[in-house]
């Protein structure tokens, strides 16, 4: 297994590990994909967009953040824990690429791809709205 890590290399964020309490946009592995976001929009605009939904999450703050990427943190409400939730902005793709992972543990019941799942829908709800 490859040592994880934040932030994007080469135009892929961290692969999924192989526990069950991660999602991603660009994983392999089947049961941890999910379809990353279109944005036709200016990348600063889309970018405040995914800012102004997790700013808008309880228990989330943003740790950091440049042209193309924002990774947050959420602490999970009853036992505190920690998960990881990164964004990177495809220009040349037109699309919002994502990842959210759990810190510790095993199995996240299925709470990373909720909330992915969430946001996603935020993030489509937000947009249309800012569409004339």
């Amino acid at each position: 297994m490859s040592k994880s890590y934040h932030g994007v290399k080469d135009g892929q964020l961290a692969d999924c590990p192989n526990s069950p309490n991660c999602v991603s946009t660009q994983t392999k592995s089947p049961d941890k994909q999910m379809k990353p976001l279109p944005f036709n929009g200016e990348l600063a605009e889309t970018k405040m967009l995914i800012r102004n939904i997790l700013e808008d999450m309880e228990r989330t703050s943003i740790e950091m953040e440049t042209d193309t990427y924002i990774h947050a943190v959420v602490t999970t409400k009853l036992l505190k824990f920690k998960d990881d939730v990164e964004f990177y902005l495809d220009e040349e793709s037109n699309l919002v690429h994502y990842r959210s992972a759990s810190r510790v543990g095993y199995s996240d019941f299925g709470v990373n791809r909720k909330r992915m799942e969430q946001i996603s829908e935020e993030f489509k709800r937000r947009l249309k709205e800012d569409t004339p």
